[in-house]
């Protein structure tokens, strides 16, 4: 019973990945209203950026969630905030998975621990619509600093953002339980 972290391939998860971020659920993700075709497009442009990534985050064979990263020094959503060196900011979706059941925490220590280890990384950044009471109250939960609310409008989107700092240090400890 392990969690794996895996790349997102495209072409061969863009079936999964509509599944998930087309629900109802999904709605502070963003891409509700795209097809098959335009997932795959997304993740195909996020694998091609050297400052963007995407994970799948896999507990027992079975993928439960996508993980991505970028580098607020590049990325806009850098502006919205004071930008550290080491800064990696984080958008993490759950799936509604049976199998997640009880193990949530184990999946998110094991993103934790991947973005903690990127090279360079001193602290994670999230910015999740600050409407989203759910993702807003596992950052709290986790630890993180509450950092500025800020209505975040870039190219592909727009929400009211609340930031959240998580150091390495505290990443890490949360990781290994």
């Amino acid at each position: 019973m392990t969690v794996t972290i895996r790349p997102v391939d495209p072409a061969t998860d863009a079936d999964l990945l509509t599944s998930w971020v087309t629900a109802d659920r999904a709605s502070f993700w963003g891409m509700q209203g795209m097809d098959r075709d335009e997932v795959a497009e997304v993740y195909g442009y996020i694998a091609e950026q050297e400052h963007l990534a995407a994970y799948l985050l896999v507990l027992d064979d079975t993928p439960v969630g996508v993980l991505q990263t970028y580098d607020p020094a590049v990325d806009e959503i850098g502006a919205f905030y004071d930008r550290r060196p080491g800064d990696v900011g984080v958008h993490l979706f759950l799936a509604d998975d049976e199998h997640r059941a009880g193990r949530t925490g184990e999946v998110i220590a094991a993103g934790l621990d991947l973005v903690a280890h990127l090279p360079g990384c001193t602290r994670l950044v999230f910015e999740p619509d600050a409407r989203n009471a759910p993702s807003v109250a596992l950052l709290e939960r986790l630890g993180a600093e509450c950092g500025p609310l800020v209505e975040l409008r870039t190219s592909i989107s727009e929400k009211p953002a609340q930031f959240f700092f998580l150091d390495r240090d505290r990443a890490l400890a949360i990781a290994r339980g």
